[in-house]
Order: C-alpha cells, then structure tokens, then sequence
C-alpha cells in the first residue's frame, strides 16, 4: 500500500453505492509505529472503512477480525435488500396513488356528467309537467268555452229564423253569429294545442300534399321572399290528418315570413329520418318537413317558451300566440313531434316529424256512408245538460225541428224519466257531468231500455282514455242543421230504422 498506485481502488470506493461500505483489512508490522501512525489518517481517507491487524497475530485472531468484516459486509447486503424493497414499495404506492387519483378523477368526471344529466333531465321534466299542466287547463278552458258559445250559436241560429228578414237585423245576427264562430276555431286551436281534437287519420301523401299546397304558401308568403321546395318524387305514407297538417305547414310559413319582414329566403323540405333519440317517438321511421328561413330568429329564452300558448313576440293583434302551441299538440297527437332550433339573427328551423307507414289508402279506407236520412217523424227526446243554458239551447232547438222534447240537468233525473215515464226514442246527453258522466249515463240507461239510441254531447272533441268509442257524438258548439243530421243517423242505426 505504501508503494502502490491506489489511486484506482480510492476511485473504485468513491463510486461505490450509498449502501455499499466495502471493509479493508490491512496487514501491518510493529516495527512501522511510527511511518503507520502517519499512513493511517491517509489509508482511511483513501479506503474508508479499514481495519489494522498487527502481525504476528494468532489464527483466531485473523478469523475473528475477518469475520467481524464479512458480518458488517453482509448486514450492507441486508440494508441494500431493504432499501430495494422501500423503493419498489415506494414506486408501487407512487403508481397506486396516480392509479387512484386517476380513478377518482374519472369518477368525479363522470359525477358532473351525470349531475348536468340528471338536472337536464329534470329541466326536461319539469318543462314537460308544466307544458302538461298547460294542456289540461287548455283543454278545461276550450271545453268551459265550447259550451258558452254552445248557448250563444245555438241562440243565434234559433233567432235568425225567428226575426223579420230586415237587412240590418240581419247584418247584426250574421256579425255575432261569426264572432262566435271565430271563438269557436280558437278553441278548436286550444284543444289541438291539449291534444283533445278529434282527427281524421288516414294514410297521405306529404309530398304530393306539399305540392297541391305551392300556389297557396307562395301567395302566403307574398313576393319579397324566395321559395325553395325540396320535395322527393317517393316518400312513404304518413298517418295524419291532412286538413290539419295543411293548417300546420301554413302556421309555421306564416311565422318564417313574419320573421322575415324585409325578405329572404324560405326552405320547405321533405325526407325520411330515424330519430336519434327515442324518448319522445314511439317508431323507428318518421317522415321530417323542415321549414326554414333566415330571419331574425330567436334567442334561447324565446325558443324554450315558443310553443305556449298565447305566447307570441308579435305585435298586438298581429298574431293569437296559437300557431306553434297548436302544431307541437297536433305532432304529439299522431305520434311525431315538433323540434325547434332558432339563433337570435341566424334564422329558424322548424322540423315537423310524423310517423310513416306502409298502409296504403285502399287498406285503410271504410266503406262510404250513405247520407243521413231526414226525420219526418215526430219523436220522442230526452236531453240531458248539467249547464241550463246549453240544455234549453238545445231544446228549442229540437222543438223547432218538430220534436217532442223531455229536459233535464242530472243522470238521475234522466234515468228516473226512463223508468217512470212514456218510452223515449232518443237520449241527447253531455259527457262532462257531476256524478254521472254522459258515458255512465248511457249504460245505465240501456239497462232500462236495451234499444234506446244515445247521442253524446260534448265540448270535447277527443274523449278520456277508456270511453266507448261507440257512441255517435256530436261536438259542442253545433248548428241545428248539424243536430239535425245528427239525430236522423242516429235514428237510422236502429233496429228496424
């Protein structure tokens, strides 16, 4: 050592790892004391971790030394083994963590996922439990009307054959008998928005509908602004009513050209579509007319309250607010749906989706009914009205076709006459009664009478689930040419008639 280049082995033990601490073991004679004693600072510096073992020395003593060294060497071993294990614990807790906090983190993700979910779906629902809310008051206002102006037409008919034919009593009776009947439409606008119209469905061509429409919807639209149709030679059938699927279309090119005031350019096109969301479609296949202009559209507060009834941003007296409310009850009637997309200064794009089908007219079609006969005879009928304005209105009205007329305003009423008195020929009863609805009171009253005739009275066009769907009716407000030709197919459809 005292003579060797040891430069090397020190570099060797400077690289030696953190846990690594490699034991010397030098030889030295008694005789070096004092060179040793100035070597010793030098060798420790070099070697680190040196043990001096003077010779001559006992064999146990070398094997005592030597074993002491190869112990401390061992145990360095033993710390490298531990301290591997503390690393890779380390690098798999490392890992763990990252792993978890990766878990945690798609999991609070999908957490404010399912929140903005949940909460649209709970603004969808709310927004569909107010729109339905809507409608059954809609449908109670149209039917509470429906029977006002039942009173009111009924009277005016029954008064226009009684006046003296004077110009100006009759101009007045004309002008209340159409305000009337312009109320009665707005009705019939309320119940399309309720959903509560009666429809007369049956298998139609949108398409060649579409183009019977052209002269009307251009004319509606006046000159300033471009028609585009875009319409398939084939398409398939859909099942609607058209007469109020042309009203529909009507409503929404009205409300684009209203949109429009200084011009632009209207898009009316037809295609088949699958819808992407089922929640509100019940087929797989619908037919989409799609309207679409560019005018000043609408902002996301007015789109969310645009199908509402009498909601409007038109002017005063420009527009009932009934228009769209009307379109969107209709499409949830037959099955389809109206959808919206409009930006405040980008136009509005309105798509009316209805159900297609592969029935063919021929296979839907009914065989025609003759006309109603005449009643020449006079009979016997028993009317039955909760309101007594309606009830009288219609028993002048009977009277006056040359009947003999029995009047009450409950079911009990009606069925004690029925039991008590002469046989009646025809029962003319309200649906919507207290206690015994119209449909109740028919029942109970063939039970007294198997063969008694019934017609229904009702101001709404569209029963309750669950009502016999056999029962002739006749909608409120009506005519006395229409009561009478009610009553005459009625009579027909008797045993023997």
């Amino acid at each position: 050592m005292r003579s060797a280049d040891v430069r090397p082995l020190a570099a060797w033990v400077d690289a030696q790892p953190p846990w690594s601490d490699l034991p010397f073991i030098i030889l030295t004679h008694r005789s070096d004391g004092r060179q040793l004693h100035q070597e010793i600072p030098r060798l420790s510096e070099l070697l680190g971790n040196v043990t001096l073992l003077e010779r001559p020395f006992h064999p146990l003593t070398f094997m005592s030394v030597a074993k002491s060294a190869h112990k401390g060497r061992r145990r360095q071993y033993e710390a490298r083994a531990r301290i591997e294990e503390l690393r890779e614990s380390e690098e798999t807790l490392e890992r763990r963590v990252a792993e978890r906090t990766a878990e945690l983190k798609s999991a609070h993700a999908m957490a404010i996922a399912e929140m903005a979910q949940r909460q649209a779906a709970e603004d969808k629902l709310r927004q569909l439990q107010k729109m339905e809310m809507i409608g059954q008051l809609t449908g109670g206002v149209a039917h509470d009307f429906n029977n006002l102006l039942m009173a009111v037409i009924g009277n005016l008919d029954l008064l226009r054959k009684r006046i003296p034919p004077e110009p100006k009593f009759m101009r007045l009776i004309d002008g209340a008998m159409q305000g009337a009947q312009r109320g009665a439409a707005l009705t019939q606008r309320l119940l399309a928005f309720a959903r509560r119209q009666d429809l007369k469905v049956e298998p139609t061509d949108l398409a060649q509908l579409l183009r019977g429409m052209g002269d009307l919807i251009e004319r509606s639209i006046g000159g300033q602004i471009v028609l585009k149709m875009v319409v398939p030679d084939t398409l398939p059938r859909v099942l609607v009513d058209a007469n109020q699927i042309e009203l529909a279309i009507l409503n929404l090119v009205v409300n684009a050209r209203d949109a429009m005031p200084g011009g632009g350019d209207l898009k009316i096109e037809v295609d088949v579509a699958e819808p992407v969301e089922q929640a509100e479609f019940s087929t797989d296949t619908y037919v989409r007319l799609t309207v679409e202009d560019n005018g000043v559209g609408m902002d996301a507060e007015t789109l969310k309250k645009a199908t509402e009834p009498f909601f409007s941003t038109k002017e005063l007296g420009k527009g009932t607010g009934l228009g769209l409310s009307m379109t969107h009850g209709l499409a949830r009637q037959l099955g389809g749906a109206l959808r919206l997309h409009s930006e405040a200064g980008r136009g509005t794009r309105a798509e009316l989706w209805l159900p297609a089908t592969e029935m063919s007219v021929a296979e839907h079609a009914v065989a025609p009914q003759a006309a109603a006969p005449k009643t020449e005879s006079k009979i016997t009928i028993l009317i039955v009205d909760d309101d007594a304005l309606i009830s009288m209105s219609t028993a002048l009205m009977v009277e006056d076709l040359g009947h003999e007329v029995l009047e009450v305003n409950s079911g009990n009423q009606a069925l004690d006459i029925l039991r008590n008195e002469r046989r009646v020929d025809l029962l003319i009863t309200d649906f919507s009664m207290p206690k015994m609805n119209g449909e109740q009171l028919a029942r109970a009253a063939k039970e007294i009478q198997p063969d008694l005739p019934v017609l229904l009275a009702t101001g709404y066009a569209e029963l309750p689930e669950g009502t016999d769907s056999s029962l002739p009716r006749i909608g409120k407000p009506f005519l006395q040419e229409q009561l009478a030709a009610a009553i005459a197919e009625v009579l027909a459809t008797r045993p023997g008639a």
